[in-house]
This record gives structure tokens, C-alpha cells and sequence, in this order.
């Protein structure tokens, strides 16, 4: 398969021809459809301070994206192969103190899709089925990659009492400035 790729802590990426990855048991192999450039993937291109104190190369990058599923790990029963879908991009361990508490977000052991492991800049993905968000038929597959960023900006906002408020949503990307409607239509249904 095609990949985009970072070979090693320097400036740059390279388009190459690996194998494709092969799901284990409890994960789901996705070809990937559409995907979004986020900063962090700048980041990495450019080898900044961030990311070389973050990433471990050598790795594909890309995590925000939506795909359909190809093929099931072996234990997975609530996914179907041709599904749209994207991916929740922090895989974590299920087993620390924090997982166990529910406190999941704070996992230490956590590890990110495109950064500390390979991503979503590639023909296929892997990814936990846990991670896995299915879409109904009203969403795309160029709506479908947003949904990571999207996700974060409706957690930063439910997490606050927001209801009421005057609400200033900016900043560069998708999770800041795009689409300015929904941010609107969050605020207002809350």
C-alpha cells in the first residue's frame, strides 16, 4: 500500500510502499477514504521542538480521517465490514489506574494514532474496534474525517456552562473555524 511517512527525527516525509497492516483480534483494518491535515501532522513534517519530544519515528502519520471497514479481527461482534466510519485516535491501555476509574483521557499509558503509532496517511488503517465510531447515511465520508477535531470542540464546550452565554469560538483549523454553523447550532442547543 501507499503511505505517507516520516523515516526519522528530521524535517520531511516520504510517500512509500509497505505492507498492509493486519488487524489483531479485537481491532478493525479500514480503507481509508478522506482525511484531514491537522497541526499536529505540520508539526511532525517540520520536526519542531513538539515533535521531537512527542513522536516517535519512524511512522505514518494522519489521524484524522474516515474510511470503510475491510476486514474484522477475529473477536470483534459489534462492527460490520463496508461500514463508514472514523476512529478515535487515543488508544489506550484498559488497565491502568486511570482506565479503571473511568478517568480514561488521562491513561499513561496512552498511545496516538499518527504519532506513537501508525496512522491514518496510508491506503488502510488499523485501529482498535473500541476506537471505532460508525456513521449513519447522512454522513460522508468528507463530513466522516472532520469528526475528531469536531469531537474535541463539542467536549471543550459541554464542559463548561454554556447555555445562555455569549460564546466566542475562534482559532486556525478545523476544531476552531470550521464549519463556523455547527459551532452556532452547539451553543444554541445547549
Amino acid at each position: 500500500m501507499r503511505a505517507l511517512f516520516k523515516p526519522s527525527a528530521a524535517p520531511g516525509l516520504e510517500m512509500i510502499e509497505c505492507a498492509e497492516p493486519n488487524p489483531g483480534p479485537n481491532d478493525v483494518k479500514i480503507r481509508v477514504e478522506k482525511t484531514g491535515i491537522c497541526g499536529t501532522d505540520l508539526h511532525i513534517e517540520s520536526w519542531d521542538a513538539w515533535a521531537a519530544s512527542a513522536v516517535n519515528s519512524p511512522l505514518i502519520i494522519g489521524h484524522e480521517f474516515s474510511g470503510r471497514i475491510v476486514e474484522l479481527g477475529s473477536d470483534v461482534t459489534s462492527l460490520e465490514v463496508g461500514a463508514l466510519v472514523s476512529g478515535e485516535g487515543h488508544i489506550i491501555c484498559g488497565i491502568c489506574r486511570n482506565c479503571r476509574a473511568g478517568r480514561r483521557h488521562m491513561c499513561k499509558n496512552t498511545s496516538s494514532v499518527g504519532v506513537n503509532r501508525n496512522g491514518a496517511f496510508a491506503e488502510y488503517v488499523v485501529i482498535p474496534a473500541s476506537n471505532v465510531w460508525v456513521h449513519s447515511a447522512a454522513v460522508d465520508a468528507e463530513l466522516g474525517a472532520i469528526f475528531d477535531p469536531f469531537g474535541n470542540a463539542v467536549h471543550t464546550a459541554l464542559t463548561f456552562p454554556v447555555a445562555g452565554e455569549d460564546v466566542l469560538i475562534t482559532g486556525a483549523g478545523p476544531i476552531g473555524s470550521w464549519p463556523p454553523k455547527w459551532h452556532v447550532m452547539l451553543v444554541r442547543a445547549m
